[in-house]
């Protein structure tokens, strides 16, 4: 690590640290209640963060998904959407394997080898029309399965909403995908590539998003509390595999396969 990176990453520890939220004294076990419910010790630097999150969504995020509405056909967005799902397959069979699902391993190989071959690399999602629907395994699922905890909630930019046991996992998964090494390695072009790769799965993803953010923008009394409260809800139902709420989190944290609606 350089030299210029420890003090940064020492300071935003202390940032991190300084900006903890008060735990309410057993006197009021109401407050006390809801404190540990909402499971956010770091909320003012969360909020803080939140704050320089909302920034960005307003100035890049959300017109570049816009404007990616606006220009590019549904059917093509489809298509979009379908191949990052398919991309990301071999992290999740690798997550089914290891949580010992051996049913949901055989669907994920078995839709890849589909959707790659009739689904012509996976532009049309010919395995769920046959009976086949896609699902989301990751790391911090995987996590979860064995017993390790969340952790406190965290807010990241562009991340958006997580915890240590998600972003953990998140970099797990990018260090499993199989194109995280292959693409390096391929010259200018590959390179190429994996940046564009991980921009359309950015606006693929806010895109996604656009009408559930605005909602919660224009109706929520406090939007942060709700992304937060979204965001937890989604990942138990993730994790003990009971269907997806509509996702809250940033573009790069819950990323989803095929043709799942946001």
């Amino acid at each position: 690590m350089s030299s210029l990176r420890r003090p940064s990453l020492l300071l935003l520890g202390l940032l991190a640290l300084s900006a903890c939220a008060t735990r309410p004294p057993a006197s009021e076990p109401e407050a006390l209640a809801e404190f540990e419910q909402n499971n956010d010790p770091f909320e003012p630097f969360n909020r803080a963060m939140y704050a320089v999150n909302t920034g960005i969504d307003d100035v890049v995020l959300r017109p570049a998904a816009k404007v990616y509405q606006f220009a590019v056909p549904q059917p093509v967005r489809t298509g979009v959407r379908n191949v990052l799902g398919n991309l990301r397959t071999p992290v999740i069979a690798v997550n089914d394997l290891l949580q010992g699902e051996p049913d949901r391993l055989l669907v994920t190989v078995g839709r890849f080898m589909i959707n790659t071959t009739f689904g012509l690399g996976g532009i049309f999602d010919v395995a769920a029309a046959t009976g086949m629907p896609g699902h989301t395994e990751d790391f911090g699922q995987t996590f979860a399965t064995w017993g390790i905890g969340e952790g406190p909630f965290l807010f990241l930019p562009i991340l958006g909403p997580t915890n240590p046991r998600d972003l953990v996992g998140y970099g797990a998964g990018v260090a499993a995908d199989p194109l995280t090494w292959i693409l390096p390695d391929g010259g200018p072009t590959a390179e190429g590539l994996g940046y564009s790769r991980l921009g359309l799965t950015v606006v693929d993803t806010r895109e996604g998003l656009l009408e559930t953010v605005d909602a919660i923008n224009e109706t929520s009394l406090d939007p942060y509390a709700t992304f937060r409260s979204g965001y937890r809800q989604n990942r138990n139902q993730q994790i003990r595999n009971a269907g997806e709420l509509p996702a809250t989190a940033g573009p790069l944290a819950q990323p989803r396969t095929g043709t799942t609606a946001p």
